[in-house]
């Protein structure tokens, strides 16, 4: 086979290939056996990091800026609507009011000896109706009046709250007269299991409940215990933790002005920042829904303003969030709100250089000290920053264990209990007329809002061809406005009598199958990789990218579905005709393609939609305890609120929906 191409250019950032057209042809001795037909699918389309390239773009134009040249008074204002915004629409959207509302239930259980002048009393805590939370409260043995607390919170580690660098930091705490709340975080330690997995609350988000209410309530409710406290002074209440610990920092204090002193460490960065950085992408808590387009987390490091507050990050971070990328541009941000407050000084950084990995070791937690001394301890000549030393006195988990309570909710629980009245508009399980006030029955309008679907009109680029005996193939880019680039493969043998459009979970190579006997029909197939699926797929923490473009406001799913209407949009323009038929390979791409079909003008939808591996409804999804990582465009959030997978076969017609 002889195949001439054009060379790769390198434009404004990105790979193409050139435009002139790119012609493939097979010497004239050469056949073809059905067999290459997988060598024709694999001829690539999009330039190298294409997509990835794209998605980088189309997220940074979506993240919210900060907002310069405000007065202090200014600022205030909009901090208090960034404030409001973040929790209602972020936060608590769709939680039910028994979460919020309800009364605090906490158990205090044995109390154990700690070292000389603390103690540890065990508790646990419900962050929400049945989820308990177990906690270590360090508690000096003598305490007069009002004195400093700590929320100490910890990231992703199996150890949780039996850390020994978390027990020495609480040691020292209350060694030095404060009350420090050990909490564990979920899915690490006593929490630690399947269904505490992060990647499993996107299944509250498909119901249409945040899965992110969990992670803060269970903040919010150790808060609480803490300032409730009968010798809390609430104008001394500090929080700090590493990594996933210095996330839920930065998220609590700014939107809790409770929390009075602020040290996250290794914690976050900006959305910005976490584009070009890709190890910054976090777990679904970190990147939650619509978060970014409200909200970045300069701006979340901006309303802690006026309050003391310690950014620590590391020099030599192997793992993310490394100090020369992620602080500079938090300081540059929230660094001119805190002078206009006149709280320039309270604004902190400290670098770790030794040992500079990912830790909140000896000299961080000393900075830490030191910034709560100069605040909390303001002209108390006798406080002292230096570590006490406290290695002999870190107890172990078995020694540290919380009982717990039997039947303890998780985040799979919580969805299936979430998800027994969905879809909404079913509340009558169909036995009874619905009542009134009923949720009315999904539309194509509903399912386009809530897949977030844009209106492209399409381009078209024709970059190869192949001719080999009777098969054709063509190669194309199909241009979705400023934002998406589709790679269509045109097959066809002889005169074509139909156009259909084809995609797959695994791409289009692994479609085949279907792609050989349609051919065999005589139908022109567009062999089509939308969005994250084959060669537009992306290496390099891939689904986390995914729920970034959810956090600025689009949604994956509605990606794909966008794509799959552009593609057939352009044939019926091109080829001077509606498309035949649009099969779908695997679960994830089916419900892009009933989407796609639900939600388009009924003049646009193809005659027949065929779908293979297709999910029989939604609910399997939170059934079968599926997570975002493995299928991330299925977690579209409050789509199970809204509709199922028949309501949305109901939709498509006149389309002849085919389940295979």
């Amino acid at each position: 086979m002889r195949i001439l191409v054009q060379p790769r250019w390198f434009v404004g950032g990105l790979l193409l290939l050139s435009t002139a057209r790119l012609t493939c042809v097979l010497a004239e001795d050469s056949t073809l056996p059905s067999s290459d037909l997988v060598t024709l699918l694999a001829h690539p389309v999009l330039a190298e990091e294409q997509s990835l390239c794209e998605m980088r773009k189309f997220c940074d134009r979506r993240i919210a800026a900060m907002p310069r040249d405000v007065s202090w008074s200014a600022w205030q204002s909009e901090a208090e609507r960034i404030r409001r915004s973040v929790l209602d629409e972020v936060v608590f959207r769709g939680v039910p009011s028994a979460w919020r509302d309800a009364s605090r239930r906490i158990e205090w259980l044995e109390t154990i000896p700690g070292g000389p002048g603390y103690h540890i009393k065990k508790l646990r805590y419900e962050a929400l109706p049945g989820l308990w939370i177990p906690a270590l409260l360090y508690e000096p043995e003598k305490i007069e009046g009002r004195v400093p607390v700590v929320l100490n919170v910890n990231g992703h580690d199996s150890q949780g709250k039996a850390l020994p660098y978390k027990q020495i930091r609480c040691i020292n705490l209350a060694k030095r007269g404060m009350l420090a709340l050990n909490l564990e975080w979920l899915n690490m330690g006593q929490l630690s299991g399947e269904g505490f997995s992060h990647n499993r609350m996107n299944q509250l988000d498909l119901c249409g409940t945040s899965g992110l209410a969990v992670f803060y309530l269970a903040m919010e409710r150790g808060l609480d215990i803490l300032v409730d406290h009968p010798h809390a002074d609430v104008d001394r209440v500090a929080m700090a933790g590493l990594s996933g610990g210095g996330w839920q920092t930065i998220l609590l204090s700014s939107l809790d002005r409770r929390v009075t002193l602020a040290n996250p460490v290794a914690g976050y960065s900006s959305f910005k920042t976490r584009i070009e950085f890709l190890s910054n992408l976090g777990d679904s808590e970190q990147t939650p829904i619509d978060l970014a387009m409200l909200a970045d987390y300069t701006h979340l490091t901006a309303l802690r303003a006026p309050r003391p507050t310690l950014l620590t990050y590391n020099a030599k971070d192997e793992c993310c969030f490394a100090a020369a990328h992620a602080l500079p541009p938090l300081l540059d941000a929230s660094k001119p709100i805190f002078e206009l407050a006149g709280a320039g000084t309270r604004l902190r950084s400290h670098v770790n250089e030794d040992p500079g990995t990912h830790n909140f070791e000896r000299e961080n937690r000393e900075a830490f000290y030191k910034m709560l001394g100069d605040h909390f301890y303001a002209g108390d000549t006798s406080f002292e920053a230096k570590e006490i030393e406290s290695q002999n006195e870190v107890k172990t988990a078995e020694e540290l264990n919380v009982p717990l309570r039997d039947g303890n909710l998780d985040f799979h629980k919580l969805a299936l209990a979430q998800m027994a009245d969905l879809p909404s508009h079913k509340v009558s399980n169909g036995s009874h007329a619905q009542p009134q006030g009923a949720p009315l029955k999904p539309t194509a309008e509903s399912v386009r809002d809530i897949a977030r679907l844009a209106s492209y009109q399409p381009t078209a680029e024709m970059v190869g061809e192949l001719t080999a005996g009777d098969t054709k193939a063509k190669y194309w880019r199909i241009t979705l406005g400023d934002d998406w680039t589709v790679p269509v493969v045109e097959l066809c043998r002889g005169t074509p009598k139909g156009t259909s459009c084809v995609a797959a979970d695994d791409g289009r190579s692994a479609a085949v199958d279907q792609i050989e006997s349609l051919l065999s029909e005589e139908h022109r197939v567009l062999a089509v990789d939308p969005f994250y699926l084959g060669e537009s797929k992306f290496e390099g923490r891939g689904y986390l990218s995914l729920l970034l473009v959810s956090s600025v406001g689009a949604r994956p799913l509605g990606v794909q579905a966008d794509q799959l209407q552009a593609v057939t949009h352009w044939a019926a323009t091109q080829f001077g005709e509606p498309v035949n038929r649009l099969v779908a390979v695997g679960p994830r791409i089916t419900l892009a393609a009933l989407v796609a079909t639900a939600a388009c003008a009924e003049e646009e939808r193809p005659q027949q939609l065929v779908l293979h591996g297709s999910l029989g409804s939604l609910r399997e999804i939170v059934e079968n305890n599926w997570s975002v990582d493995a299928y991330p465009e299925l977690f579209c959030f409050g789509l199970l609120q809204l509709c199922d997978i028949d309501d949305l076969i109901e939709l498509a017609k006149p389309c002849e929906v085919v389940r295979r």
